[in-house]
């Protein structure tokens, strides 16, 4: 997510990102009950918490807003659309060094082969290497978890980056442009990069040993200020703690509820829960050190607008214990 694309306009916002269009949600719920909005991408985290119960008897509101990528959702959260965004490591980090108000108030841990660059069947390019004088497209923008991958395994080949042709575009576009083979390469993640693959594109290099495979789920500093909020966030993510149990113990469920939340395919669906069906967990120091080593790289490679003390965006005492 480039930073240049965070801005505060909600109008612009809205009509922008095309996701959903919501009323602002500092109103309160009904009978003036608290009301959280929940970003989400992909529709995971609502299916997850749907799949397991996990909502019932709330004390407070929720509505959902579900987003193609991170880069549109987290500037839903600068805009004050949502309450909450789940992303990716690095563009959290990206959007706080760009000044977005956010804490960290839990994360996940996923397979870093989550997160892979893509050619198309049939492709020549059989390396990364092999993508010197290329059109490589990332999802969803710059900063973005397959940004990283896409840079640091140019310079494990030993490829100049400037060698490579790198565009951005939204997962969605994307799809539809290496599926019709507008482009050479995508460097992509999640739902995405497993359709890509079961409708044969090779994969030729994942996250593994490079990616954290970390997801974060990061709050508003003005949610968090609002007293009614911050004692639904803390009871939401206990429930989504819960979710997460649940759903490690009942992959089956949550696939099929997956798969009718999204209209995926249920072979697709269950591909992605084995793959994606992380156990949701504090924001400690098992969190903090690996993603401050990722950030350091990044910021030395030029990508970061301001450097980020990643102890210093994160709110661990909402997490339950």
């Amino acid at each position: 997510m480039d930073g240049s694309h965070l801005h505060s306009d909600r109008r612009g916002f809205l009509v922008g990102a095309g996701a959903v269009a919501l009323s602002a949600c500092g109103r309160g719920g009904t009978g003036g009950r608290t009301r959280l909005v929940l970003g989400d991408q992909v529709h995971l985290l609502q299916s997850k918490a749907a799949a397991a119960g996990a909502l019932g008897n709330l004390a407070y509101d929720v509505e959902w807003a579900n987003f193609v990528g991170a880069a549109p959702l987290l500037e839903a959260l600068n805009a004050g659309a949502v309450d909450t965004a789940p992303a990716g490591d690095l563009p959290v980090v990206l959007a706080a060094a760009a000044k977005v108000p956010l804490k960290v108030i839990a994360a996940s841990v996923s397979a870093p082969r989550d997160i892979g660059i893509l050619v198309p069947p049939g492709s020549p390019i059989r390396s990364v290497a092999g993508l010197a004088g290329h059109r490589v497209i990332v999802s969803s923008a710059r900063g973005s978890i397959a940004h990283y991958l896409l840079l640091e395994a140019l310079k494990e080949a030993k490829l100049d980056r400037h060698k490579v042709d790198i565009g951005f575009m939204l997962p969605n576009d994307a799809a539809a442009a290496f599926a019709a083979g507008r482009i050479d390469a995508w460097a992509t993640f999640g739902t995405y990069q497993i359709a890509a693959e079961q409708r044969g594109a090779r994969l030729l290099r994942d996250g593994q040993g490079i990616n954290t495979g970390l997801s974060v789920i990061a709050a508003s500093d003005a949610a968090l200020a609002d007293t009614g909020k911050r004692a639904a966030l803390k009871d939401v993510l206990a429930r989504f703690r819960n979710a997460s149990l649940w759903a490690r113990a009942h992959p089956a469920d949550y696939a099929r509820v997956l798969a009718k939340a999204t209209g995926m395919d249920p072979k697709l669906a269950q591909l992605v829960v084995d793959r994606q069906n992380p156990l949701l967990v504090a924001p400690d120091a098992a969190v903090i050190g690996p993603l401050q080593r990722v950030v350091d790289r990044f910021h030395a490679d030029g990508e970061l607008p301001a450097h980020v003390d990643v102890a210093s965006i994160v709110d661990a005492s909402l997490f339950p214990a």
